[in-house]
């Protein structure tokens, strides 16, 4: 996965190489990961919105985010070797008992799964996939006039950062040019949407649900980490050890672990941005009155299907990005025309004015 030049010089302070250095990819997954805590946070509040209207797809929502914390909780049993006894979800709650009761750093371990796994564990699904459905993207990418000093803490962050912006072109093209016609493709999208929806690192129960916002998680986090500190003290000893391991034999192998996790982060803000898009066009077409709503939820999938057959007829170039793109116009078009003839959302005070003076 390395395109570094063979045998580069290794230059820079060795205070910057020995101290600082390895925490630059460190510290660009800390930011990505707090990212998405700021999404999830926005997501849960529009969702709270849409529960009066749509408590079934709410409810649902929430069963996929509880799912997904339960089975990184099942996994880290796993893991740390506690073994699974019981294994209980709902839609408003999700239980793993462990098998054997361990105490240290597997206790530690598999609690971090519990908190930490929402965030990492459904996106490493995807990038699984995304092997098998792009070409490019995944390479760990140093910029040239960074290899002399690729291990300081310039060279691993603009090493951090190049991987993940080579990874995103290719993600972004690949969701722009995503066929949904193609099996494995919309697949792979439902799995995203699915994903968007439910990546929550906290419980959501019907009881606690006002009390759990972004505060409560980093809370949550910030004493599951602080707990046992003598824990993550040796976290970083033990990645500044493999820092110099890959130091020494010249590898990129320090920094392709943690842009790995930055990638997953990419996914999941991906994924969350979808979601919210989701979410508004959901909230919009509520707007909407009687069949005109119905005409407006169905018109995506019916437009597109449609111009892919269109298309199958007259063959041009770019036809999933073209069907998708038209697709998107039009009924965004047919919504906004809607919302303008049906209600007064986009009509203005003068007009609404001029007609009560007119009568």
């Amino acid at each position: 996965m390395d395109v570094c030049g063979e045998n580069e010089a290794m230059a820079g302070s060795p205070i910057d190489i020995v101290i600082f250095a390895p925490l630059a990819p460190i510290l660009g997954v800390l930011l990505f990961w707090f990212i998405q805590l700021l999404f999830i946070e926005s997501q849960k509040y529009f969702l709270a919105q849409l529960n009066k209207n749509h408590e079934p797809f709410c409810r649902f929502t929430n069963f996929i985010g509880i799912f997904f914390q339960t089975i990184c909780h099942a996994l880290g049993y796993t893991v740390t070797k506690h073994g699974i006894s019981d294994f209980y979800i709902s839609v408003h709650y999700g239980k793993v008992a462990p098998k054997k009761e361990k105490t240290g750093v597997f206790k530690w371990l598999s609690n971090g799964f519990l908190f930490l796994g929402p965030f990492f564990v459904p996106p490493f699904l995807l990038y699984c996939c995304l092997f098998f459905l792009m070409n490019e993207g995944f390479l760990i990418i140093t910029p040239l006039e960074f290899l002399e000093i690729k291990y300081t803490f310039a060279g691993q962050l603009s090493t951090f950062g190049a991987s993940l912006y080579s990874f995103s072109i290719q993600f972004f093209l690949f969701l722009g040019n995503i066929d949904l016609m193609h099996p494995a493709h919309f697949g792979f999208f439902l799995l995203f949407i699915l994903l968007g929806l439910g990546i929550r690192p906290s419980y959501i129960g019907e009881k606690t649900l006002k009390k759990v916002d972004i505060f409560y998680d980093l809370k949550n986090i910030r004493y599951k980490l602080l707990h046992k500190p003598l824990y993550i003290i040796l976290f970083f000893l033990s990645a500044y050890i493999f820092f110099y391991i890959s130091v020494l034999f010249d590898l990129n192998w320090y920094v392709s672990l943690f842009s790995i996790f930055g990638i997953f982060s990419i996914i999941a803000i991906t994924s969350l941005l979808f979601a919210h898009g989701l979410i508004f066009f959901i909230k919009l077409t509520d707007r909407i009155p009687g069949f005109y709503r119905i005409i407006s939820l169905l018109l995506f999938p019916i437009s597109y299907v449609s111009f892919r057959i269109i298309f199958f007829i007259i063959p041009i170039t770019n036809i999933p990005l073209i069907s998708l793109g038209l697709s998107i116009l039009l009924t965004s078009g047919i919504v906004v025309f809607f919302l303008h003839q049906l209600t007064n959302t986009f009509k203005s005070r003068k007009m609404m004015k001029s007609r009560n003076k007119n009568k």
